[in-house]
């Protein structure tokens, strides 16, 4: 059996989809999906803190790549002592995920084989799992798992055609601002949606604040890339302090949708599926699958960024409770749920203990 270590989410996940999750020994600090992966040992890990504002990352990675400074540190010792025969890696973007030129200056490729993936599109994204599927000796399966994203996206496509098209600006960063490019334009017009901002080139599109004014979509999507939906909703703040947001018209139509980029909107793997049926959904409200759990209406993302930050505040303080400020119950925090030490099972909204579940807890779905 083969012995993989997985450098990159998505190679993780379509290993998995290829029925060879079992040789998976290792993955990247990002891989999360499916949740089982998660008890795996991590090979690397962002050099710096990810959990600062999207101004100060974009300030940080720019230094780094201009002084030559490393993003990502690959933990050598532990790839040697787990024996990996394969290493999954990316070669389309320098800031996005661990590259074979970091593995090779980390020296850990050295007598093995590295699958390089490399998707800027649809298709490249179907080339990357038949590369795969070659590389572990799944290629039938690589096959098959490729025919049902192309019916899942044709299902979509085939769903929305009836509606009236609507225009699209989809962020993928938000301070400084970045629109969508990749598969995400693809991806949009299977939901019959029009992009609105962006020049359809294989990379994000950096753009202004009045770009974005300028286009005045139909329809905003805020998705930054690696943000879950519990990070993304915390850009609201800063969203909501830029001159005329509240002009915008897919503001005042109340559409504008706050999304896991991590896992659906940047992730070149085998949710693309699933996101252009969450893009149905926000584009034309087509089914509500995904709703609450990847995406969130700017109505009610509002509200859970203020529980994130009441939350974050009252464990600060290292108070059990804080105030619902829906509900006015007194909701436990995730820390003095910790400290409890057992599940009590009733689906606390920060239960710590189903953390990998990958589930958003949304205050409409649990109390």
């Amino acid at each position: 059996m083969r012995r993989i270590v997985s450098l990159l989410a998505s190679g993780t996940e379509i290993v998995c989809a290829l029925g060879a999750g079992d040789s998976l020994v290792g993955r990247s600090h990002e891989c999360d999906m499916p949740t089982w992966v998660r008890t795996l040992p991590a090979c690397s890990r962002p050099t710096f803190d990810v959990s600062q504002s999207s101004g100060e990352i974009d300030a940080e990675v720019r230094r780094r790549l201009r002084s030559g400074e490393p993003l990502y540190s690959i933990d050598a010792d532990l790839i040697e002592a787990l024996h990996p025969d394969t290493l999954i890696a990316q070669i389309h973007c320098d800031v996005c995920a661990v590259t074979p030129e970091d593995a090779r200056r980390a020296g850990t490729d050295a007598g093995r084989r590295v699958i390089a993936l490399h998707a800027g599109s649809i298709n490249g994204i179907f080339e990357d799992i038949a590369s795969i599927g070659r590389g572990i000796c799944r290629e039938d399966a690589a096959k098959a798992v490729i025919v049902d994203l192309k019916a899942q996206i044709e299902s979509v496509r085939l769903a929305t055609r009836v509606r009236t098209p609507r225009r699209v600006v989809a962020l993928e960063w938000t301070d400084p601002m970045f629109v969508g490019g990749n598969w995400m334009p693809e991806l949009i017009e299977a939901a019959n949606g029009i992009v609105a901002l962006g020049d359809g080139a294989s990379y994000s599109a950096q753009v202004t604040w009045q770009d974005v004014e300028g286009a005045d979509p139909d329809v905003l999507i805020v998705a930054p890339c690696g943000f879950d939906l519990n990070r993304t909703v915390k850009e609201i703040a800063y969203l909501e302090s830029l001159p005329g947001w509240d002009r915008l018209r897919a503001i005042k139509g109340g559409n504008v949708a706050f999304a896991d980029g991590n896992a659906y909107f940047n992730r070149s793997g085998t949710t693309i599926g699933d996101t252009a049926e969450i893009l149905a959904e926000i584009i034309h409200g087509i089914g509500t699958k995904h709703y609450r759990r990847s995406w969130l209406p700017y109505s009610e993302a509002r509200i859970a960024a203020e529980i994130g930050r009441l939350h974050s505040d009252a464990c600060a303080r290292g108070v059990a409770t804080y105030t619902d400020p829906a509900t006015g119950y007194e909701v436990m925090t995730a820390d003095f749920l910790r400290r409890r030490g057992t599940c009590c099972s009733s689906g606390c909204r920060h239960c710590p203990y189903r953390a990998l579940d990958g589930d958003f807890r949304h205050p409409a779905v649990s109390t």
